[in-house]
């Protein structure tokens, strides 16, 4: 699979040094660039075993989801069944309607690039409590509605008037795929792999609604499970209900997955040439305490690296899993990395792309 691309060497110290001094458990690259492919990998699938990582790898993507949903709700645009425009109202009359939150007043477009003001359910005090340490153990099959995950979003004050500014909320990609449910009459998962997963071929990629486990081969999904203690315990929490994560960061797939959705994305391989410019147009995220020097479009960011490059995709973390996958504006030259620990932090991802994007 490996081929020469300019660049690669730089990459592979990158991985060892996020195993060897971040503490990562393993991680994985892999890097497409025209015809040529390389993938490197460091450390472990399974500490225990030794098992080392390998290519075909299933692996929780956490919010590289919000991608995949905002691509299904603008071929839905493309199709003139839906405006950005749109109010939420019209769409889901009377489900965000309250002291605080007016839905006539929520257009879709705000939903997708994350200027809604709507709460980050995630966020809710109740909700976060049983999501962090031991408490993860007692409540990780738990099972949520998108309408419970509204519910939530909505009993919290929002984070400013619709349209005011970027704040990053997953409530916004929840209320997209309800959107798209009402539209369609479909589910939302069978909307997602009739558009983008089946089309594409991306075998190793799907929605697993309460099913706990990962489908074939995958890493041990290692995880501090987000505790303040300043030498946490590590544990696996490959095993978990992601419903509460749906469509704004439930999905699994592998790196070659998402090389070749990120590539068919960016290359205007999937949708229409009005729509995609609507993805990338982007709103600033200063301010937000989210990634810098990122700017967001529609489930999508632009992210500029310190030699000025800009590259384009998405990243996400869920419990055990950190992944980015970005590319060049034309999709030519991909990159897509996984570390199967979620306290190494972005880093490793940054110079990686640094060692791809940025000319020596």
């Amino acid at each position: 699979m490996n081929r020469i691309i300019p660049g690669v060497d730089s990459v592979q110290p990158v991985l060892d040094r996020a195993v060897e001094t971040l503490g990562a458990p393993g991680v994985v690259v892999e890097i497409q660039r025209r015809d040529a492919q390389w993938w490197g990998s460091a450390g472990a699938a399974d500490t225990r075993s030794g098992r080392p990582r390998q290519s075909d790898e299933r692996f929780r993507i956490g919010s590289a989801t919000k991608a995949f949903t905002a691509t299904v709700v603008l071929h839905l645009v493309g199709e003139g069944r839906v405006s950005l425009d749109d109010s939420v109202e019209r769409w889901l009359p009377g489900l965000v309607r309250t002291d605080h939150y007016d839905g006539r007043a929520i257009t879709v477009r705000q939903l997708l690039n994350q200027t809604s003001g709507l709460f980050n359910y995630v966020q809710d005090p109740a909700l976060a409590a049983n999501a962090v340490g031991d408490a993860w153990f007692a409540h990780r099959y738990d099972r949520f509605t998108p309408e419970d995950l509204v519910t939530i979003a909505l009993s919290n004050p929002p984070t400013g008037a619709p349209g005011e500014r970027f704040m990053y909320s997953n409530t916004n990609y929840i209320l997209a795929a309800l959107i798209v449910e009402r539209i369609t009459g479909q589910a939302f998962g069978d909307e997602l792999e009739r558009r983008i997963v089946r089309p594409l071929g991306l075998t190793g990629t799907y929605l697993p609604g309460n099913e706990p486990g990962i489908r074939g081969a995958h890493p041990v999904h290692y995880s501090t499970l987000f505790s303040p203690d300043p030498k946490p315990a590590i544990h696996d929490a490959t095993e978990m209900n992601q419903t509460y994560a749906w469509s704004a960061g439930g999905l699994i797939s592998t790196t070659g997955d998402l090389n070749r959705f990120v590539g068919a994305l960016l290359g205007g391989r999937i949708l229409p040439a009005a729509e995609l410019a609507e993805m990338l147009t982007t709103v600033p995220t200063e301010g937000a305490g989210w990634i810098p020097g990122t700017r967001y479009g529609l489930g999508v960011f632009a992210q500029t690296l310190p030699c000025g490059a800009t590259v384009w995709g998405n990243g996400g973390a869920t419990y055990g899993s950190w992944v980015y996958s970005m590319g060049t504006r034309d999709g030519s030259h991909l990159v897509t990395a996984q570390i199967n620990g979620d306290w190494s932090g972005l880093s490793t991802f940054n110079d990686v792309l640094e060692a791809q994007f940025c000319p020596a």
